[in-house]
């Protein structure tokens, strides 16, 4: 509608973005009727709403008559310019399709082959990765037979002979025996890696790095383990075939220590890097060498037990006394000679713990107290809750005795009134016995003093050790 022109047709209402159609007629139809009458007269109001169209679409044909030609004017422009933009848009889209075109040619397709090449080049570095490591795990496991072979004999071509011991000699394999162990560790390390960048991942994939490890690795850890664990229960270095003349056994000589020494050095340092370590890892000063220590545990323990068990027999027996009290100080020599070995090796590096300290298991030439930070015995004496392996054999043997001797005494008989009337004897000789160890013991290891100067060998005061034996002998007689 033009401004200025009148009408009576209300635009604002129509033109309303809130406008109702319903709303609209039905004040329409109000506006032109009573409420209350019946029927009501809609020929009023639909006349009003044709009118009011007729007349909007007069006034809307009279505006496009005057404005036709600006409106066509207007189009013409408007559709000219989307032409133009058109056109522009179309040369445009048409340089970028090409551009893309070249990128795709020069920059994909060539990304393409060289992500082909990567995935191609990964794959090949596992591939080598993976066959090195097969060749060095092939490498060791050759390694680890000649050691075997060492050990066993096997390897010199010669059968092995046995000292007067009854073990083999140190020629026969025993240095072999830590070289295996650093060995099987090597492959332990590798079968466990877990990271794409440990040596060894997805080394269990390949047949026959599974084929080595269940039927050659393993065997032959169990047969090193057991070798080691063998030779630590048959130390000793009194010759079991030393006479027996009541007297103490005869000192072990020089070759007999440096050889006992020799046997054992590698064998406790296999144990203790063969003993299982924690899952969450550990650092050397946490770790427990389980294997070494339940191995000396139970060396100690056998120790006692066969002393506990010669001394009832013998207490039942008077006349095999002297004997049996050589035997038993001869046992205390070993354990002696033990502890004093154990003082004198350091913990060898472990390979697989977080920080290590020491070469492998060489001698001490430090004080004592430097040395109990490093060596191996002291993880033994922490086990055995004592500070001293001598002290800790006559205490666990006293121990057992005292009931040994309460039960003969309970039987009665021959036994009982000889132990009684022999009271005194047996405390002399019991005594003589401890003392007369602590003797034996320093004299076993005099090659020791002249090989570092110093005597490592600390024989102490055993008066205490001999009261305690004597009091578990002796104390149930007089009850």
């Amino acid at each position: 509608m033009a401004e200025g022109e009148p009408s009576y047709i209300d635009y604002e209402a129509f033109l309303d973005p809130d406008f109702s159609p319903a709303s609209f007629a039905n004040t329409l139809v109000l506006s032109t009727n009573n409420a209350t009458d019946t029927p009501l007269d809609l020929s009023t109001p639909l006349s009003r709403v044709l009118f009011d169209l007729q007349e909007i679409d007069t006034h809307i044909h009279t505006l496009t008559t005057k404005s036709a030609l600006p409106l066509l004017s207007h189009t013409r422009g408007q559709t000219e310019a989307a032409e133009r933009i058109l056109k522009e848009a179309g040369t445009q889209i048409t340089s970028v399709t090409q551009g893309y075109e070249r990128l795709e040619k020069e920059v994909v397709q060539k990304w393409k082959a060289a992500d082909e090449a990567r995935i191609a080049a990964e794959n090949s570095l596992a591939t080598v990765r993976l066959a090195r490591a097969v060749g060095r795990c092939l490498t060791l496991g050759r390694q680890l037979e000649s050691q075997v072979g060492e050990i066993t004999g096997r390897g010199t071509g010669q059968p092995p002979t046995n000292g007067a011991d009854g073990t083999p000699p140190v020629r026969e394999g025993f240095r072999a025996l830590e070289r295996a162990a650093y060995t099987i560790l090597n492959l332990r390390q590798m079968f466990s890696a877990e990271t794409e960048d440990d040596e060894g991942y997805r080394l269990e994939r390949v047949k026959v790095m599974r084929t080595l490890r269940n039927e050659f690795v393993i065997p032959a850890e169990n047969m090193v383990k057991a070798r080691a664990q063998q030779t630590i229960n048959r130390f000793s270095l009194t010759s079991p075939m030393a006479p027996s003349n009541g007297h103490a056994p005869v000192p072990s000589s020089y070759k007999q220590v440096r050889d006992a020494r020799a046997r054992l050095g590698p064998a406790a340092a296999t144990l203790y890097l063969l003993s299982p370590i924690p899952k969450d890892g550990a650092t050397v000063s946490e770790y427990k060498p389980e294997l070494l220590l339940s191995t000396l545990q139970g060396y100690m323990h056998t120790a006692i037990m066969t002393s506990a068990n010669s001394l009832a027999k013998a207490l039942s027996q008077l006349p095999t006394m002297d004997r049996t009290l050589n035997e038993v100080a001869s046992r205390c020599q070993d354990v002696a000679a033990l502890e004093s070995f154990l003082r004198n090796l350091r913990a060898p590096t472990h390979p697989l713990l977080s920080s290590a300290s020491g070469d492998g298991p060489v001698e001490e030439t430090e004080t004592a107290g430097s040395a109990n930070k490093t060596n191996l015995l002291q993880p033994l004496l922490n086990a055995l809750d004592t500070s001293s392996l001598p002290s800790y054999y006559w205490r666990s043997l006293a121990s057992s005795l005292t009931s040994r001797v309460q039960e003969i005494i309970s039987r009665g008989g021959v036994s009982a009134r000889t132990l009684r009337s022999n009271r005194d004897r047996l405390k002399t000789e019991i005594k003589e016995c401890v003392l007369r160890a602590s003797q034996v013991s320093a004299a076993s290891l005099l090659a020791e003093k002249g090989r570092h100067g110093t005597d490592n060998v600390s024989v102490g005061n055993w008066e205490r050790e001999a009261a305690v034996m004597v009091s578990s002998v002796v104390g149930p007689l007089g009850r």
